[in-house]
């Protein structure tokens, strides 16, 4: 196992709180950064770069070389796995992705599983954690039941994820069955990451925000639990971070009845609250606005002050609400890193 002593970010993770706070942006390796744009363009869509192990691990390390986080992400996406249980994917340009055929239309067994097509991202895997600097650590991730789902029955994204409610309100059985293949599929993928060479592991539940509290409950928070669990007894030891989007008030049972080791809080979160409220002791990650990162400036200074001293007592790991967005000034970044580092 990997000696967190010389992990600041690993050690944190597993409850030890550093001196200075480490940080990592969510989708840090991207197009903000010139180089991903050269490598991009380079490659052409977004699938055949991430199923590419050597430009999707040079992707990955690109922030690193820049930067010097503390954390390492993997490129690739969150709807590899409705891929691998058997849907269609593709990145239309201007309009996001798409999985054919929409579950929304089709049963769920109908689709012919094709777990083969994640062995390129094991194969990033490995090429990065083999070229990591030493006090690095290496973060895998999934997206959570709820929101693969909203994907995986509507065909696409949405504002409300109107449609996968609906469906799961009409017929809560077979939207049942779609999560669990999910859940199950998502334990075997995070699984294979770890084995080649990731060290933590990250759960995006990005539309966790859309559901009632009683839909929550059951969408959420049971099978992220499930995952957690599955995922604890076959990598022990592997700390696992959840971040539930717009979460608000329900953030605390999602802390509580998961089991994730560490949350990730989005930029709607007080800080302040935060602290007072979540487990004593719970690593927290998070919570810079992207837009102030953006903005730059006093603003950019004021915000990441006030989380810094929000968390000073508490294991914190520095890092935006959500992603950083493709027009943020690379100085900003710059910026940023030298006050959580000083």
């Amino acid at each position: 196992m990997t000696d967190p002593t010389t992990k600041p970010l690993l050690a944190t993770l597993r409850g030890v709180r550093q001196p200075i706070a480490p940080i990592w942006l969510m989708r840090q390796a991207g197009r903000y950064l010139p180089e991903y744009r050269a490598l991009r363009g380079e490659k052409g869509g977004f699938l055949a770069l991430a199923t590419d192990p050597e430009a999707a691990a040079e992707v990955t390390l690109q922030p690193i070389r820049r930067f010097g986080f503390d954390g390492a992400i993997l490129f690739s996406d969150i709807l590899m796995v409705p891929w691998a249980l058997g849907q269609d994917l593709s990145f239309g340009v201007g309009e996001g992705p798409r999985l054919h055929p929409p579950l929304v239309d089709a049963a769920l067994a109908t689709l012919a599983g094709a777990a083969e097509r994640l062995d390129p991202v094991y194969a990033t895997c490995a090429r990065v954690a083999a070229a990591l600097p030493a006090a690095t650590t290496f973060l895998g991730f999934a997206g959570s039941p709820w929101t693969v789902a909203t994907y995986m029955v509507a065909g696409h994204g949405s504002k409300d994820q109107g449609e996968t409610r609906r469906f799961a309100y009409n017929d809560p059985r077979a939207f049942a069955e779609i999560v669990d293949a999910i859940a199950a599929m998502t334990v075997d993928y995070l699984a294979g990451q770890i084995a080649n060479g990731v060290e933590t592991v990250q759960l995006f539940d990005s539309w966790a925000g859309s559901l009632s509290p009683a839909q929550y409950e059951r969408w959420v928070i049971a099978p992220n639990a499930a995952i957690v669990a599955g995922l604890r007894a076959r990598c022990p030891g592997v700390p696992i971070i959840g971040f539930p989007k717009g979460a608000g008030g329900k953030l605390l049972a999602y802390a509580r009845e998961t089991g994730v080791d560490a949350v990730g809080i989005d930029e709607t979160v007080d800080p302040e609250w935060a602290h007072a409220y979540l487990p004593q002791g719970m690593p927290v990650q998070g919570n810079l606005d992207p837009l102030a990162l953006i903005a730059g400036g006093e603003a950019l200074e004021s915000a990441t002050t006030r989380i810094m001293r929000a968390f000073a007592d508490r294991p914190h790991v520095f890092n935006l609400g959500h992603g950083i967005l493709p027009d943020t000034p690379i100085a900003h970044v710059e910026a940023l890193i030298a006050q959580v580092r000083v």
